[in-house]
């Protein structure tokens, strides 16, 4: 974090507001919570997507479908029908009706598990780690992360401890018990994965659920991809560990990332907690939208998921050879190996000379070997970016070594 760069500029330097150099505000006025945390990288090259004219966008973490027609119209006639104030914190009650008994129905033997609607998936994580991470507790993660995980636990105090997971992604009992100490707090963990797009299965997930249960700590299950899962069923680890916190939402299933609608269920004792947080900083997830994703549960997404499948496959069988990578088996992410010696930095700027925005993969992680790809695209775009991607290896590692300095602007394996 803070090392990486686009274009020359540094990630302290995208701050919105460069303190000392076009402002009168004194930087000793800024927190200093604020200094553990970089603005995000991922702007940036959003930021980059605007100067390009006919960008090859492999970059972006949303569905490229729209929103499903009967969502919008419930979403519009709740805006209508004048539901535009304040719902009650936990959220409206036939959508808490919905899915307390989707809870109900998955979980059967943990009868008390308790639901809420939050302000997004990012708003649930938010709130779980403020209400459970005290100054200098650790919260274990593996590594690659989701590029928020230690952003969040440096703004509740806590410090993020990294799991290396390469190469194969899996948080295995071995590699999770060896990063546990007496400060652990949190086991934070996320699958289907962004950025690896690894699916735990069965015995990753029973590990991590006993892990947790042996050493006494919470266990924090991120499941916003959990419809993304392509070669076999999801599992997630409130099935073995009552006491899970479970964040889930809307954005991503439904193409609705800008409603900003999730929630989340757990033990009561932490929910309501969460509740009490939520009433002094969201107030509540936007009211008209939560009317309007009651009708989510009258449309079938399976079309939408068998057309990622074969995206992911799209993209898997076209690049794989070149860039190393498990194959993907949920979300809609691949997390490619780059040539030795190149980093994920450097790679983003030589493509963005070739109009192709993917995102370095030191954002979500110590090492910045890889690169991020997303296939939450238009099938055209998918192929193009493999034709651009397959260029720049050949720019990369093809012919001599006497002629790659020239033949990527004077990028070579370091």
């Amino acid at each position: 974090m803070g090392r990486l760069a686009f274009g020359g500029l540094s990630l302290h330097e995208t701050c919105v507001f460069p303190l000392e150099e076009e402002t009168d505000v004194p930087r000793q006025w800024i927190a200093q919570r604020m200094s553990q945390i970089d603005s995000s990288g991922i702007r940036r090259v959003f930021d980059l997507a605007t100067q390009l004219t006919e960008p090859v966008n492999l970059s972006i973490g949303q569905p490229d479908f729209p929103v499903p027609e009967p969502i919008k119209q419930a979403a519009i006639q709740a805006i209508q029908q004048d539901r535009n104030g304040y719902s009650v914190t936990q959220g409206i009650a036939p959508l808490l009706e919905q899915l307390q008994q989707q809870v109900a129905q998955e979980y059967p033997e943990h009868a008390d598990r308790q639901v809420f609607v939050t302000s997004g998936t990012s708003g649930a994580l938010l709130l779980a780690l403020m209400v459970l991470v005290d100054p200098g507790d650790e919260v274990v993660m593996a590594d690659p992360y989701f590029v928020m995980y230690p952003a969040l636990v440096s703004l509740a105090g806590g410090k993020a401890v990294l799991v290396d997971t390469y190469p194969d992604f899996r948080l295995t009992r071995e590699r999770l018990e060896a990063a546990i100490t007496p400060r652990t707090k949190v086991i934070l963990f996320n699958s289907p994965c962004n950025p690896t797009g690894h699916v735990a299965d069965l015995e990753e997930v029973q590990a991590v659920a006993q892990v947790a249960r042996e050493h006494g700590v919470a266990l924090i299950s991120d499941e916003i991809y959990r419809q993304f899962c392509y070669d076999g069923p999801f599992v997630s680890p409130a099935r073995f560990y009552e006491h899970t916190l479970v964040v889930d939402g809307y954005s991503k299933a439904y193409a609705v990332t800008g409603w900003r609608l999730g929630f989340a269920h757990g033990p009561s004792c932490i929910i309501q907690e969460m509740l009490k947080l939520q009433q002094y900083s969201f107030v509540c997830a936007p009211h008209p939208l939560q009317w309007g994703i009651l009708a989510a549960g009258q449309v079938d997404m399976s079309p939408q998921v068998a057309a990622y499948r074969r995206k992911r496959d799209l993209i898997y069988q076209g690049l794989h050879d070149l860039y190393p990578m498990p194959k993907p088996q949920g979300a809609f992410y691949a997390f490619a190996q780059l040539p030795p010696g190149v980093t994920g930095q450097q790679f983003v700027e030589v493509a963005v000379e070739e109009q192709l925005l993917v995102i370095p993969g030191g954002i979500f992680s110590e090492r910045d070997t890889h690169i991020r790809i997303s296939y939450a695209a238009p099938d055209e775009t998918l192929r193009r970016g493999v034709e651009v991607l397959r260029r720049l290896h050949k720019k990369l590692c093809g012919g001599s070594s006497g002629s790659r300095s020239s033949a990527h602007g004077g990028l070579a394996p370091q």
